[in-house]
């Protein structure tokens, strides 16, 4: 299976039945991680999850709602048991992404959009992040987006739900990094998913605003994803690493 820096690991990946969950899901398999596969569709976890252990990793599907704490909590407790008693590694990659004008915008999705992309997570590290601590070391990686770091018409409620993410990673650090759990932030730019496609030629007009003036490849934040929990980011708290093909730069 390649690389195995991050061998002996478990790791829970939300939304990581496509996309870059799901190629941030394989690659880290291929590093040796035991992987936690989080999602709601389970014939894609699943097929995932054979796809993974045919090559010779190690993962398992575990069913996740994230629009509950109660459910969050359960993902958690479930992830911990399939992890042998442990986990490692969190990427808090799921999330939703309506645009749209804000005064156009129903309370129902305001509503979601803050619990799968805020709640989620913050409920997500206060089941995980104490064992972490206690066992000295563990990784914690939340996936945002580029336009929670300038305004963007039409996309104030994901970006400001990005936005509280990032924050909370700061939070984060301050909290549980004294204890060895270091937490980290990837922004990826426009990429090429399954959810993204819906967005068409409005996918490749947002990624032409980038020097790069393409949209990412899952695999290319997955690898930064990567980077952040292994030993090769040992040194690495509280850093904000864009993958936007320098967006946010110009």
């Amino acid at each position: 299976m390649g690389s195995v820096d991050l061998a002996g690991r478990v790791a829970l990946v939300t939304g990581a039945t496509s996309g870059i969950g799901a190629a941030t899901a394989t690659l880290f398999a291929e590093r040796g991680t035991h992987v936690l596969v989080a999602g709601r569709d389970a014939d894609r976890g699943e097929n995932l999850v054979g796809d993974i252990r045919s090559r010779g990793g190690k993962a398992d599907f575990v069913a996740a709602d994230l629009r509950s704490a109660s459910a969050v909590r359960q993902l958690a407790r479930e992830a911990t048991e399939l992890g042998g008693g442990r986990v490692d590694i969190l990427v808090n990659n799921a999330g939703i992404f309506p645009f749209g004008p804000t005064d156009a915008t129903a309370e129902s999705d305001v509503n979601t959009v803050y619990d799968l992309n805020v709640k989620a997570p913050f409920y997500l590290v206060a089941e995980l992040a104490p064992g972490m601590a206690e066992r000295g070391n563990g990784a914690i990686v939340n996936v945002t987006t580029q336009v929670a770091y300038y305004g963007a018409a039409g996309m104030a409620l994901y970006g400001s739900s990005k936005a509280a993410l990032h924050q909370l990673s700061q939070a984060w650090v301050a909290e549980y990094g004294p204890r060895g759990v270091r937490v980290n932030t990837v922004s990826p730019g426009p990429t090429r998913t399954r959810g993204t496609a819906a967005m068409g030629d409005a996918l490749e007009a947002l990624a032409a605003e980038a020097p790069a003036g393409r949209p990412a490849e899952a695999e290319e934040i997955a690898e930064a994803i990567a980077y952040l929990v292994g030993d090769s980011a040992s040194f690495v708290q509280g850093a904000l690493l864009t993958v936007d093909g320098g967006r946010t730069a110009v």
